[in-house]
């Protein structure tokens, strides 16, 4: 079944500078009070629009209960991520994805290890030895983003009128149907309405996966480390 999503955008006007106030609402038909999935919406500057700096940092994803947390990382392009394993036994965290491939190979607990996320891209995260644990990092060049919050609501504060790209990821849904919705718009000082995007996915989540050497993970066997 299709999830069809709604995504509206608007311009609040405020004293000193544009805001955005974004909206997500997720429905599917015939039901109600569905989880929204993760989501990420972000502006890049085109042209003479003022471009903020987006300076790069050092951030941390832990593993921990055999889970990654956070489950979604937003991070400037360039910036250094660290894997530390807080449990009390191995984890073996890698990507084959196009945002940043690695694999950090078997590592025990209490190490950490660290990977350097230089272009833009969105990066899925997982273990090769416990096939339950998933994260993402999306790496980008610019400040303006926002999360989708509990209530599905995004909120990109102080962005400057100009000409921008506006880019949406929802976890589960396709690449080709997010890149449809790759736009240029232009803001005001004046409050608009951008309308809604509807986005039809048909899965939530990474929890079907492959391991890193793209072959089913061994459901039955149970982990030595």
């Amino acid at each position: 079944m299709l999830w069809p999503f709604f995504l509206a955008l608007s311009l609040v006007p405020a004293q000193s500078a544009a805001q955005i106030d974004a909206h997500l609402r997720l429905k599917q038909s015939g039901q109600t009070h569905l989880p929204f999935p993760p989501a990420v919406v972000w502006l890049k500057p085109l042209s003479d629009t003022s471009s903020p700096s987006n300076p790069r940092g050092l951030f941390t994803l832990t593993q921990k209960n055999r889970m990654f947390t956070p489950h979604l990382l937003v991070v400037p392009v360039g910036s250094a991520v660290q894997f530390p394993n807080a449990d009390p036994f191995f984890h073996n965290v890698f990507s084959l994805f196009d945002g940043k491939r690695f694999d950090l190979g078997l590592y025990e607990a209490g190490s950490t290890k660290e990977v350097t996320f230089s272009r833009e891209g969105v990066s899925y995260i997982f273990c090769n030895i416990h096939p339950e644990m998933s994260a993402v990092v999306l790496s980008i060049s610019t400040p303006l983003y926002a999360i989708a919050d509990a209530k599905g609501m995004f909120h990109i504060r102080d962005v400057s009128p100009g000409d921008y790209e506006l880019h949406l990821w929802v976890e589960g849904t396709p690449d080709p149907e997010l890149e449809r919705f790759t736009r240029r718009i232009h803001l005001t000082s004046n409050a608009g309405d951008l309308g809604e995007l509807t986005i039809p996915t048909a899965t939530h989540g990474l929890a079907s996966h492959l391991n890193k050497f793209g072959r089913p993970y061994d459901r039955d066997a149970k982990p030595i480390y």
